[in-house]
C-alpha cells in the first residue's frame, strides 16, 4: 500500500490521484463514514479469516466492502488458493453486486496491481490466481445474470 499511496500522491501530470484514499481497517468495521463513497474497492490476495469470510455463504464482510461502493462503483477481488468453481459460485451469489468479469489472473494483472506478494508467491506461474470484477447493481438490486 505504501508504493500505491506514493504513486497516488504524485502530481496529476505524473499519474497521481488526488482523490485516492488508502485505508487500513478491519473489514468487519466497514463502511461507516465511507458508505457509498468509493468508485473502486480492490482486495488483493486475502488470506486466513478474510479469505474464509469472503467465501462464506452468508458474508457480512462482502456486505461491508460493497457498502463502500458508490451506485456505479466496482469491487475487484484478486484471489488465489481457491479453484474456479469457488470463484464462479462467489461471483454469482453476492447480493447487490453484478458479476462483470471472472478470469484467471495474468502476469500483466500482477504487474498492474504492483503486488510484491503475488510475485513472491508466483501468481500466476506457480499458483493460479483469479480476478473477479463486480459492479454495484442498479438500485442495489442483485443482477439477474450469472457467470458460468
Amino acid at each position: 500500500m505504501a508504493d500505491a499511496s506514493r504513486r497516488a500522491a504524485a502530481s496529476v501530470k505524473r499519474g497521481g490521484l488526488p482523490n485516492a484514499l488508502f485505508l487500513a481497517e478491519s473489514a468487519e468495521r466497514l463502511p461507516g463514514a465511507l458508505a457509498s463513497r468509493a468508485d473502486l474497492v480492490t482486495v488483493v490476495l486475502p488470506w486466513g479469516s478474510l479469505l474464509r469470510d469472503i467465501l462464506a455463504p452468508d458474508t457480512t464482510i462482502v456486505a461491508g466492502l460493497s457498502g463502500l461502493l458508490s451506485p456505479s462503483g466496482e469491487l475487484v477481488l484478486f484471489l488465489s488458493g481457491i479453484d474456479r468453481a469457488q470463484v464462479v459460485e462467489l461471483a454469482n451469489r453476492l447480493a447487490g453486486l453484478e458479476p462483470v468479469e471472472v478470469r484467471e489472473v495474468t502476469e500483466s494483472d500482477v504487474s498492474q496491481l504492483s503486488s510484491g506478494w503475488a510475485r513472491r508467491l508466483g501468481v500466476p506461474a506457480r499458483h493460479p490466481g483469479w480476478l473477479v470484477r463486480l459492479q454495484a447493481g442498479p438500485g442495489g438490486e442483485s443482477a439477474s445474470r450469472s457467470l458460468v
